[in-house]
């Protein structure tokens, strides 16, 4: 699984005009699921990305993880992190997960989160999505889980 982790001050995700996921300060999570993963990838990811330390504590040091500040976890699906540029000009995505081992893990991914955190907003898989957000320090964190094997 990967995930690039975007913190923010605030963020939402824009489908046919109509906002359908939005949080205030927390993270952007993109999410992508590679060939190979496994929900025990996405719950790993999750787990990292619930504790990972990128918040300021009171002396202004990046100590405190989502969970210790409450803040907001806007998920959203991105295959195209499984890009892959090194054969020419145009990406392949072969990487990638199928899509519907992807919206599967997805939907784990998801419904994981919300077991295990209070705000959490999403985008919609496989939607034409407009993400609007201010990133916050700029602070951007790419993560990845790779598949068993």
């Amino acid at each position: 699984m990967l995930a690039v982790l975007q913190r923010v001050s605030e963020a939402r995700v824009v489908v046919d005009g109509d906002t359908i996921g939005e949080i205030g300060p927390g993270l952007l999570a993109l999410v992508c699921a590679e060939r190979g993963d496994t929900p025990a990838e996405a719950d790993k990811l999750l787990t990292r990305i619930l504790k990972l330390r990128i918040f300021a504590d009171e002396a202004g040091r990046m100590n405190r993880s989502l969970q210790d500040v409450g803040g907001g976890l806007l998920v959203v699906s991105q295959f195209t992190l499984a890009a892959d540029t090194g054969g020419g000009n145009r990406p392949s995505f072969s990487k990638a997960a199928d899509p519907r081992t992807g919206e599967a893990l997805y939907e784990h991914f998801v419904a994981s989160a919300r077991a295990a955190h209070p705000v959490v907003q999403t985008g919609r898989f496989a939607a034409d999505m407009k993400v609007r957000l201010v990133n916050d320090g700029p602070v951007t964190i790419p993560l990845r889980i790779p598949p068993p094997g």
